[in-house]
């Protein structure tokens, strides 16, 4: 769970989910993925980092270069745990919906 917890707080600033959402389209290194935010190459380290730390991006050495992208098993569990809470909200809208079905059905069954 602790790892779910790093990962939904680094979602809570939206320069690291801007950041996930370019990486969505590919790698990228940090200059690249620094460009459309008017803050330094260290702050846009820093985020990263968090993001590292949080399981939701790798970084790959490239000569120079640290490129990074999207980390499958980090991005996975957040979905899995997501998945989890749609299945029961679904369960819970059958379940009303079968509640309102019934009351429809009453109330039909009473203006006869």
């Amino acid at each position: 769970m602790h790892s779910l917890d790093a990962a939904f707080s680094a979602l809570a600033d939206p320069t690291r989910r801007a950041i996930l959402a370019r990486l969505a389209t590919g790698e990228a290194t940090v200059n690249e993925l620094a460009e459309p935010f008017e803050m330094t190459q260290p702050a846009i380290s820093q985020h990263l980092k968090v993001l590292e730390d949080a399981g939701l991006i790798v970084r790959r050495v490239e000569g120079t270069k640290r490129p990074r992208r999207l980390a499958k098993a980090g991005i996975e569990a957040m979905d899995q745990w997501l998945a989890m809470l749609r299945k029961a909200l679904e369960a819970n809208y059958d379940r009303l919906d079968l509640v309102l079905a019934g009351m429809e059905k009453q109330k039909r069954g009473k203006k006869r």
